[in-house]
Parts: structure tokens; sequence; C-alpha cells
């Protein structure tokens, strides 16, 4: 190798060397890209061209197969019509001369004929004349009528001829006729040259209309690709994807704009869940502050005043540690890993009034109906449910009136069996809490569902404004709503129906 093409490889290596191991052979194992215009245009060229070779190959053979066969049975049929001639008849060299006015043979286009002697010698030149040879003088003098002996690929100046001698019989000489198969080859070699200069036009045009139909392919994905690397090196989720169409490329633009559209929501969300806890987190961080710097002095606080900094240490404590636990199950998209069941609403209200009795002592009655079984994740169905339960305690403290939990299913047709046995019944299922507490205003039965949400009346009660948030999360994950009306008599009804099917995706909307 000489030092001026060393030098490229040289200073390839030279640059290699100054990489980390691990971009070093990340550069040497790197593919060469290859553009999907130029793989489809090479691809449509190259099976145009497998298919246009293949045509021209079986057409071109075809043909010149028809040519020589035509050529060939023309041949024949003169070489038998003279030898039924002689056979039929006794006839003489003379009755075969072009001199002689209606002389017997038939004469196609080049096709020559050149009548012998009985020894073999040239009565009548041919034209052009045609070669004797021993065999051709031994069939002029033999006995037979018809006897005939056949030449192919005789040369006669510059072109070809087959040729066949016919004996006329009893030593009288013979007839040769001769074809002229040269023009024949010539006009199929023409054929085929002008074969090969169409399907290399051919493969040439189609590699042009590869290249424009596959730049009008892949034009749209282009742009898909170009909104994908802007996404990657600008990381803004709200690029325009400007893709149009009804075929599949245009369905992958739209699902790839869509993509982009949750995936800014879901940015937006948990933006939005971050300062929201940052605000809420703030309040109970900084009356733990205040209450630890106390703890300096505790030795010179009197013993009440101490007891009361410890209980409010340990209630700041479990608020905080409340308020950790709901924010981890509202990033974490209350656990839609569980895998999805049949479940009984009734049973799950069951377990939780069971629990809410023993732990808060109150009166708690659960009513079911209808067909109360529907497709869900039991967990979080049953957080819902909890979380209406002890919004409901919370606030209903003193009314001295039992805490309702509906259940309602739809009813199934009859002829079904029990009501609850779940046979042919159809719609969402809807669970509800009823209290007796004081309310909440018309102004904000809209927004209790919001995060962190709490009204003016419930800012003094413990609680971290998440619990309903989690509620409508659960709830539209499994295709339902939440709600939230005032009782008549007083009180709230708070709760929501599932039924809808599981979406898939437990984190709400803007």
């Amino acid at each position: 190798m000489s030092r001026l093409r060393r030098l490229p490889v040289l200073r390839r290596l030279s640059a290699l060397r100054r990489l980390p191991p691990l971009r070093r052979l990340s550069a040497l194992r790197r593919p060469k890209l290859v553009s999907l215009r130029t793989t489809f245009a090479v691809s449509f060229a190259a099976v145009t061209a497998v298919v246009t070779v293949l045509v021209g190959i079986l057409s071109y053979g075809a043909a010149a197969r028809l040519v020589r066969v035509d050529q060939q049975s023309v041949f024949t049929q003169v070489v038998q019509d003279v030898q039924a001639e002689v056979r039929q008849q006794e006839m003489v060299p003379d009755d075969f001369s072009s001199a002689r006015p209606g002389h017997d043979v038939v004469r196609p286009s080049r096709t020559d004929v050149q009548v012998l002697g009985a020894q073999g010698q040239i009565v009548d030149h041919g034209s052009p004349g045609l070669p004797v040879t021993a065999g051709d003088r031994a069939v002029a003098t033999a006995r037979e009528a018809g006897k005939t002996v056949q030449y192919t690929d005789v040369r006669v100046g510059e072109d070809l001829f087959r040729i066949a001698t016919v004996a006329l019989g009893d030593g009288r000489g013979a007839v040769q006729v001769a074809q002229e198969f040269s023009d024949t080859e010539d006009l199929l070699r023409a054929l085929q040259q002008r074969t090969l200069i169409l399907m290399a036009a051919v493969v040439v045009a189609a590699g042009l209309f590869g290249w424009w139909l596959a730049r009008r392919i892949t034009r749209r994905l282009v742009l898909l690709t170009t909104a994908a690397e802007d996404v990657a090196r600008t990381r803004r989720l709200g690029i325009e994807v400007p893709v149009a169409g009804l075929d599949e490329v245009g369905r992958l633009g739209r699902a790839f704009d869509r993509m982009l559209g949750r995936l800014a929501q879901s940015e937006e969300d948990q933006r939005r869940l971050v300062q929201d806890a940052g605000h809420e987190l703030r309040t109970p961080l900084t009356s733990l502050r205040t209450n630890i710097s106390l703890l300096r002095r505790i030795d010179e606080l009197p013993p009440a005043t101490r007891d009361e900094l410890v209980a409010d240490l340990t209630q700041e404590a479990r608020e905080l540690t409340d308020l950790v636990n709901e924010l981890v199950d509202l990033a974490a998209g209350q656990s839609d890993t569980e895998p999805p069941q049949r479940v009984d609403l009734a049973d799950l209200a069951e377990d939780v009034v069971g629990l809410a009795r023993r732990r808060t002592g109150r009166d708690i009655v659960l009513r079911a109906a209808g067909d109360t079984s529907t497709d869900g994740r039991p967990a979080m169905l049953q957080r819902a449910i909890s979380n209406l339960v002890e919004n409901a305690t919370k606030f209903d403290r003193d009314s001295g009136s039992p805490i309702e939990v509906r259940v309602t299913g739809p009813v199934p047709p009859r002829g079904h069996g029990p009501a609850r046995t779940g046979a042919g019944a159809t719609g969402p299922v809807r669970v509800e809490v009823l209290d007796r507490g004081p309310g909440i205003a018309d102004g904000d039965l809209i927004r209790v569902f919001d995060r962190f949400y709490r009204a003016a009346d419930a800012r003094s009660l413990p609680g971290s404004g998440l619990g309903l948030s989690i509620v409508r999360e659960v709830a539209m994950a499994h295709g339902g709503t939440p709600f939230a009306l005032r009782r008549e008599g007083g009180g709230t009804v708070i709760g929501f129906t599932v039924g809808g099917g599981l979406t898939g995706d437990t984190r709400d909307g803007p």
C-alpha cells in the first residue's frame, strides 16, 4: 500500500485512539446508515430488474424457438415434397432446372436449389452455388428414389445454410435443397440486443420511479423522524406533528401526536403534583420546625405545656406521614400494575365498613341492591370506598345519625335468579356514602375532588385534601365518574360509579 493510500486509514486510527474505550468500540462497530428512501428505491429497482430480465429471457427464448421451428418446418416440408414427387414418378435432372418453365420445386424465401447429374456433377447451379461432397455424389448415383442426406451449418460464403440432397433414383442424379438461416440468426441477435436495451431502460426507469415513489412515501416519515429528533434534542413535548393521511403513515402520525400530548399532560400533572405537594408539605414542616425549636427549652416549660408540645409533635408527624403516603399513592398511579379481576363492590364495602366500625366506634350501615360485581382492581376500589367512609366520619362527628354506605347495581332480568347473582345484569355500579354532617357549599361541590382542595370550614380539621382526589382517579380508571351532592335534610352524598371498563391510566386529566 502506498503512503498516500495509508494516510486516511492512519488518520482514522489516530482519531479512534483519542476516544474513550467505550466510544472507540462504538465507533468501530457503528454501521453505516442507509436511508429508507434509498433502500426502497434500490429494492424497487432490483425487483423490477429481476422481473424484467426473467420476462425478457423467457420472451426472447420463446420467440427465437418459434422462429427456428418455423424455419425448420418449412425446410422439412420442402424436402418431403421433393421426396414424394421423385418417388411417385420417374424424373430427370432437367425436370428441376431453373431454366425450364414450370419446374416442380417450390422455392420459398431464402431457399436455394441446385441440380446434380448422374455422376454427381452440377447440372444447374444454385444461387449461390452449393458445395458438393462425396456423400452428395453417392446419393446422385443411388438406385433408390428419395434417398436423402442432410447437412446443417454449412457455410457458403458468409452465410450459413442447411442442405438436403435427394436422390432421383436409378442413378439419374439428385436435387440439392438448401435454406439460409444466418439471416434468421442475425435477426434474432438484433432482437436480443433490442431486448437487452429495453430491459436496461426499464430498470433505469424503475429505479427513477422507485426513487420518486420512495421520496413521496417517506416524506411524512421524515417529518415524523424530525419531530422525534426535535423532542429528543429539546425535550419539548408540545411539538406539533404535521402528518396527515388515512393510510398507515397517517395513523402513525396521529398516534405519535396523541402520544406526545399524553406525555406533555403527564409531565404537566407531575409538575403540578410536585408544586402542590411542596405547598402542602410546607405548613406541617414549618410547624414541626417551630415545635422542635421549643424542645431546646423543654426543661423550662411547665409539665402541661410539655405534654401539649409532645402531643402536637405526634399529631403533626402522623399527619405528615399520612400526607406522604397519599402523595406516594397518587404519584404511583394507584398501583395500576394490580391485575384486574371480577370483584363484588358490596363485599369490599362490607370489609371497609367493618374496619371503620372497629376503628371509630361509629354506627355505619351498609345497604346493597342489584348486581354489584364489576371488573376492576380490588385494592384500588377498596381504597376509594375507605376514603369516602373516612371523609364521612371526619365531618359527621356530632349528628348521632348512622352513616350510610349504599352499593347499587343494575337489576338482572327476570328468570336469572337472585338479585346479586350477576346473571344478565348490565349497567354501572354506584357507590355512595351519606352523612349528616355540616354539608358542602354549592361553590365547593365541583371542587371537592381537586388535589389538596379543602373547603374553608374544613381547614381546621386533619387531612391532606387528597382523599377525594384519589376517589376520582379510581373512578375514572374504572370507566366511571365521581359525584358530590347535598343531602336532603342536611349532610352530603359523595360517591362514584364504575362499570365502564378499565382505562389503563389512573392519572387524572387537566
